[in-house]
């Protein structure tokens, strides 16, 4: 790729959005998905967004 910091692959242990997202996004996805089925999507979204405002606070 040009401009890629990397000459052939990134360092290991790097979470590249690709890996990222296989890693998180289909199980969010479906736990979203069941929230809405439920009805409960904006109580999950809060209980989401406090919980990385809660982890963010603490990690710093």
């Amino acid at each position: 790729m040009p401009g890629s910091p990397y000459l052939d692959q990134p360092p290991k242990g790097l979470w590249t959005w690709p890996r990222l997202l296989r890693v998180v996004g289909l199980p969010a996805t479906a736990f979203l998905a069941a929230c809405a089925y439920y009805g409960v999507l904006l109580e999950a979204l809060v209980i989401i967004t406090v919980t990385m405002l809660a982890v963010n606070w603490m990690v710093r």
